[in-house]
C-alpha cells in the first residue's frame, strides 16, 4: 500500500511472505511467520498492534519485524539465508542477511517484555546470533561452542529471554564471525522504556555502519579484508541509495547508530549541536552529556544522540574520515596534482588506455560519466540544486522542514533558501576591479621562515 508518491511503502500482505517449512508441518506450525523484506526505501515505523505501547523508531532504508502474542510471550522469527542487497541504484551484492535483506530487519519490544526469537537457518553453514549488548541468561548469549550448539542448515533454534533494560542494541553471528558479519549478517534490536514517556522524542531513527570490499565488477565481498575496504555502508546502502531523515522543525530528534564495521567513524551532522544520550550500555545521565556536533562510534559500539530541529534546510551528515564518503574507491591510484597533462602524453603513448585524472584534484570525477564495469558505482557521484555533490559512502541528508504531520516521512525535494541566504560569488563594485594583495620576496620568506646562506635566523620552528 503506497502511502507517498516519494516511495515509502507500509509493511503488509503485499510486501511480506512466508519463509519455507523450516522442519515439517508440526514443527512449523508452532512458529511465526518469517516475514520477506525486498525493498530498500526506508519503510514507515510499524506501529505495535499488541503489548505495551511504544513510539517506534525509522530504520533507514529499512523496516521493523513484526511479532505474534503467544500467551504473554512476544514471537519473532528470523530465518538467516543468502540475500541480494541494492547498495545503491546501478549495483547489487550478493550477501549474507536475514528474512530477505541485509542488515536484517529491527527488532522492537519493551522493557519487561518476554521475548521468543527462533533462528532459521537457510544458509549454506552453521551460524548462531548473538543479542549484543542486552542482559540474558549465559545459555541465550548466542556464542557458538561457548554457549550453545551451533545451528546447522536446515535448523531451526529459538531464544528465549525477558528484557532486563532500555536502550539500543545490536544483533550478529558468533559463529564464523569474520565470514558472516563480512558477508551482512546483522540488525538492530530495540528496547523501549516501559513508560513510553520516558526519554520520548518525536522522530526516532536508528541505522548499523558497515563495510565491505567488493571489487568493480563482482557481486560477492571479499571476506578476508581488514582495512582495505571500497565501500562504507549505512543499512548497506551508500549515497546517492541512502535516503534522506525527514524532520519536522521543532521536532525532539533522535539517531541511533550501531558499529560493525572494522573501524571507528566519526559521525558529523550540519546545523545544530547535538547531545550523546545513550550507548550499547544504557542511558547517559543528563548531567552528564555534553554538546557536540561530531561524535566518534566505535568498533562494536552504538552511539544514540538527540538534539532539537530549529533551522530549516538540508543538513548534511556523514562520516567525517573523508574516504569514507567515497564509493568503490581504489588504494593505488596516482597523484597527478600539480602536474599538467601534456606531461603524461608520454606515459598515454605507452598505455593507450590510461586516464590521468585528479591534475587539479578529483572534483572533475564529482561531474563525469565514464564507463565502468558492470555492477560498480562512481567513487564520486550525486547532484544537488546548485551542481554536484561529490559525495558517495556514508552521506545522506537531515531534511527539515516547517509543517509536515508527525507521521510524514516522505522527501520533501530540495530546500528552497530564502532570498539572500545562500553563499555566491562576489562580483565587486561597479566599475571596481577585484584586486589581489602581492606578496613581497620579504614578507615571503618572513611568513615560512626562510633563511638566506649566511644569515642568522632571529627565530626556530620545531
Amino acid at each position: 500500500m503506497m502511502i507517498s508518491r516519494r516511495g515509502l511503502v507500509r509493511l503488509s500482505a503485499a510486501t511480506l511472505a512466508g519463509t519455507a517449512a523450516v522442519s515439517g508441518r508440526a514443527q512449523a506450525a508452532g512458529i511465526p511467520e518469517a516475514p520477506l523484506g525486498a525493498l530498500a526505501a526506508t519503510q514507515p515505523p510499524l506501529v505495535p498492534s499488541a503489548g505495551p505501547p511504544y513510539r517506534p523508531v525509522v530504520t533507514l532504508n529499512g523496516w521493523t519485524l513484526p511479532f505474534r502474542m503467544n500467551g504473554d510471550w512476544k514471537e519473532f522469527h528470523l530465518v538467516a539465508e543468502p540475500v541480494r542487497r541494492e547498495i545503491a541504484p546501478g549495483m547489487v551484492a550478493h550477501l549474507w542477511g536475514y528474512n530477505g535483506q541485509s542488515p536484517g530487519p529491527t527488532i522492537e519490544c519493551v522493557e519487561g517484555d518476554k521475548v521468543r526469537i527462533f533462528v532459521s537457518n537457510h544458509l549454506p553453514e552453521h551460524t548462531t546470533v548473538h543479542w549484543h549488548g542486552l542482559q540474558l541468561p549465559n545459555g541465550m548469549d548466542g556464542v557458538g561452542g561457548l554457549t550453545q550448539p551451533h545451528i546447522e542448515p536446515g535448523k531451526t533454534f529459538v531464544y528465549e529471554f525477558v528484557m532486563r533494560r532500555s536502550g539500543t542494541f545490536m544483533y550478529h553471528p558468533h559463529a564464523d564471525e569474520m565470514v558472516q558479519l563480512a558477508m551482512g549478517m546483522m540488525g538492530s534490536f530495540i528496547v523501549h522504556p516501559r513508560d513510553p514517556d520516558l526519554y520520548r522524542v518525536d522522530r526516532d531513527f536508528v541505522f548499523l555502519i558497515a563495510s565491505y570490499d567488493v571489487d568493480p565488477g563482482s557481486y560477492v565481498p571479499r571476506v578476508t579484508t581488514m582495512t582495505e575496504f571500497n565501500l562504507w555502508t549505512w543499512n548497506t546502502r551508500v549515497f546517492p541509495g541512502i535516503d534522506p531523515l525527514v524532520v519536522r522543525r521543532g521536532d525532539r530528534v533522535r539517531m541511533r547508530m550501531g558499529n560493525l564495521s572494522m573501524t571507528n567513524h566519526p559521525i558529523h551532522k550540519h546545523g545544530e549541536p547535538f547531545e550523546v544520550t545513550c550507548t550499547d550500555g544504557g542511558w547517559i545521565p543528563p548531567s552528564a552529556r555534553r554538546p557536540e556536533v561530531t561524535t566518534d562510534v566505535p568498533v562494536g559500539a552504538v552511539r544514540v544522540f538527540e538534539y532539537v530541529a530549529e533551522d530549516p534546510g538540508d543538513w548534511a551528515i556523514h562520516c567525517h574520515k573523508s574516504h569514507h564518503t567515497m564509493n568503490a574507491m581504489g588504494h593505488n591510484l596516482r597523484t597527478f596534482i600539480g602536474l599538467q597533462k601534456r606531461d603524461l602524453v608520454p606515459a598515454r603513448k605507452l598505455v593507450p588506455d590510461m586516464m590521468p585524472m585528479g591534475t587539479a584534484g578529483m572534483a572533475e570525477m564529482g561531474k563525469m560519466e565514464m564507463p565502468m564495469p558492470e555492477n560498480t558505482l562512481p567513487m564520486m557521484t550525486g547532484f544537488g540544486q546548485f551542481g554536484p555533490m561529490e559525495m558517495g559512502g556514508m552521506f545522506s541528508v537531515v531534511k527539515v522542514r516547517e509543517g509536515l504531520s508527525a507521521d510524514d516521512y516522505s522527501d520533501p525535494g530540495p530546500y528552497r533558501n530564502p532570498e539572500g541566504t545562500v553563499a555566491h560569488e562576489y562580483k565587486g563594485n561597479p566599475g571596481e576591479p577585484p584586486r589581489r594583495a602581492e606578496k613581497t620576496a620579504r614578507a615571503s620568506a618572513a611568513e615560512f621562515n626562510v633563511v638566506k646562506p649566511g644569515a642568522k635566523s632571529s627565530s626556530h620552528r620545531h
